[in-house]
C-alpha cells in the first residue's frame, strides 16, 4: 500500500503534516511527531510584530548617543552587519534539522507589506526546506476595498519570492469575493502550495471584567467542509500544490481530502487534544479504509471527487444549498 504524496516538490511518506503549533517549539516534540509518522512539519510562526519589535529595539541602541561624541558613531558595527529578528528561532531551525529526517517547513506570519519580509532569506539560510507564508489580515478600514487587499496578498507574496530560492506556500483566508480567481493570481505569482485555510480565531467578550479576549475553540471534523469545497474546485485547476488544514482528525477526513485533491492533509488540533500519537491513529485510519475499498495508493484516488471528476459539479456549488436547505423540510 503506497501512501506516499508530493507537496512542495518533496516526495513524502505519506499526506499526514503537522501545521504550526505550539507542538513544534521544542526538537523532542517534533522528534515525537516523526516517530508516530509526521511526513513533514510546519514550525510554529514568527510573527511580523516580533520581528519589527526586536529591529525598532537594536535601532534604539544603536543610534542612542551617536552625537555625545565623534568616536561613538564608528564603535557599533554598522546596522546591517547585525542580525535583526528573533535569533531563537533561526537557531531552533538548525537544531532541529541537526535531529530529525523530514522536511521543515518554516512559518512566517504577517499582513502588510515592509522590510519585515527580509527575514525569508534568513529563515532559508538557516536551513528550512520551504516556507508557509501565513496572511493574517482583518480588513477593518472601509475605505480599503477588496482589491487593495488582494493586492497586498500578492505583494507580499513577491517579496518574499524575491528573497528566496526555497518553496514557498501561501496560507488562506477564506473570505475573498473570488476564491478561485486568487487561488490564480497566487498561483501565476509563484507559490508553490496554497494551504485551505486559516482559522481565523475570533474574540470573545468577557462578561465578568467587561473586556474583549482571545479565544481559542479547536476544530472538529465538520469544519474541514470550506477546505474540502475548495480543494475539490481548485484541484487542477492551477498549478500549485493544495494543503488542506482545519477539521483533519480522523484517517476519513484525510481520505475525504485527497480525494477531493489534496496533496497533504495538516493537522493541529487532533495533535494539540490527543498528543503525537494521534499521527499514528490517523494513518492507520487511512490504512484500513484503503484496505477495505482496494485501494492500492492514494494516487489513484487524488482528485477523484473534485470539481472536474464527479459526475454532477454542481453538487459542490448552489444547487447543493438549496438540496441541503430542502433535506431539513
Amino acid at each position: 500500500m503506497d501512501l506516499s504524496t508530493t507537496y512542495l516538490g518533496f516526495k513524502l511518506k505519506n499526506p499526514v503534516v503537522p501545521s504550526a503549533s505550539p507542538m513544534s517549539r521544542t526538537v523532542d516534540g517534533i522528534k515525537a511527531m516523526e516517530d508516530y509518522g509526521a511526513s513533514a512539519v510546519v514550525l510554529y510562526s514568527l510573527f511580523e510584530e516580533q520581528i519589527r519589535h526586536e529591529t525598532k529595539e537594536l535601532d534604539h541602541f544603536l543610534s542612542y548617543g551617536t552625537e555625545s561624541y565623534a568616536e561613538a558613531i564608528s564603535y557599533f558595527p554598522k546596522k546591517e552587519d547585525y542580525f535583526l529578528g528573533p535569533e531563537e528561532y533561526l537557531k531552533h531551525i538548525q537544531n532541529v534539522k541537526r535531529s530529525v529526517g523530514i522536511p521543515i517547513i518554516a512559518s512566517l506570519n504577517g499582513s502588510t507589506v515592509g522590510g519585515w519580509t527580509d527575514y525569508a532569506k534568513e529563515i532559508q539560510d538557516a536551513g528550512a526546506d520551504a516556507l508557509e507564508l501565513n496572511i493574517y489580515h482583518i480588513s477593518t478600514d472601509p475605505e480599503k476595498n477588496g482589491s487593495f487587499v488582494e493586492q497586498m496578498y500578492l505583494e507580499i507574496l513577491q517579496a518574499v519570492k524575491a528573497k528566496v530560492t526555497i518553496p514557498v506556500a501561501v496560507k488562506l483566508s477564506p473570505f475573498f469575493s473570488s476564491m478561485a480567481n486568487m487561488a490564480k493570481r497566487l498561483d501565476e505569482r509563484g507559490a508553490s502550495g496554497l494551504v485551505l485555510f486559516n482559522r481565523f480565531y475570533q474574540p470573545d467578550i468577557n462578561l465578568d471584567e467587561l473586556e474583549v479576549e482571545p479565544s481559542v475553540v479547536l476544530s472538529s471534523s465538520d469544519s474541514s467542509r470550506l477546505p474540502l469545497r475548495w480543494i475539490a474546485i481548485l484541484y487542477k485547476a492551477i498549478k500549485a500544490d493544495l494543503a488542506a488544514t482545519t477539521g483533519i482528525h480522523t484517517g476519513e477526513d484525510v481520505v475525504k481530502m485527497t480525494m477531493a485533491g489534496a496533496n497533504v492533509t495538516m493537522v493541529c488540533s487532533a495533535l494539540l487534544r490527543n498528543g503525537p500519537k494521534r499521527i499514528g491513529e490517523i494513518l492507520t485510519g487511512v490504512q484500513k479504509w484503503m484496505i477495505e475499498k482496494e485501494y492500492e495508493s492514494l494516487d489513484q484516488m487524488r482528485g477523484s471527487m473534485s470539481h472536474k471528476s464527479v459526475a454532477n459539479p454542481s453538487a459542490l456549488e448552489r444547487a447543493n444549498y438549496m438540496k441541503a436547505l430542502n433535506s431539513y423540510m
